[in-house]
């Protein structure tokens, strides 16, 4: 049965860095997905950036500039930044799952899931054979409350107290064979 890890905590617990650290310490596991960073202009966040794992593209997926739609708070959204870089790694996975292969995706966020494709992208990574750990809100929203209520799924609490110990433990479950 494949491993689905949902990590879950409030925005600066530290999901980002746990994703990001894991995918450094994993020797024997081949990683795709996304990871997404916070664009800032001195102390003020401006936009979010998402880069491919693997040392892929990274571009601009939200920006205060942007008109959208969609539009998630103050930020317009560029839903083709999800449809190039973040959907065709993620549609292979699912499509043809390979032994040792592990989805990382950060994040199940309300900017990423304005893009449709991505939700239907995402259920059908969660319906294959393929290892995934997903970073997510702790705040409800219907996507991802319904992935939280899969009998399949881990979930794992973010917060600043483990959030340094948690990247080492989980990189040494999913090297286990």
């Amino acid at each position: 049965m494949p491993t689905r890890i949902l990590l879950e905590g409030r925005p600066g617990a530290g999901k980002t860095t746990v994703v990001r650290r894991l995918a450094a310490l994993l020797r024997t596991r081949r990683v795709v997905g996304f990871t997404t960073e916070e664009i800032r202009q001195g102390s003020t966040r401006t936009a979010f950036a998402l880069e491919v794992l693997e040392g892929g593209p990274r571009d601009v997926l939200a920006h205060v500039d942007f008109p959208g739609p969609p539009r998630v708070g103050r930020y317009g959204v560029d839903l083709g930044v999800m449809e190039r870089l973040a959907l065709p790694p993620l549609r292979s996975a699912a499509a043809h799952p390979v032994p040792g292969e592990l989805v990382l995706i950060d994040e199940l966020g309300r900017m990423e899931l304005a893009c449709t494709e991505f939700q239907d992208t995402v259920r059908h990574l969660f319906e294959s054979d393929v290892d995934i750990v997903a970073t997510v809100h702790a705040k409800s929203d219907p996507f991802t409350d319904a992935l939280k209520r899969r009998a399949d799924i881990e979930l794992v609490q973010v917060t600043r107290a483990n959030r340094d110990a948690l990247p080492a433990d989980l990189a040494a479950r999913m090297e286990r064979p």
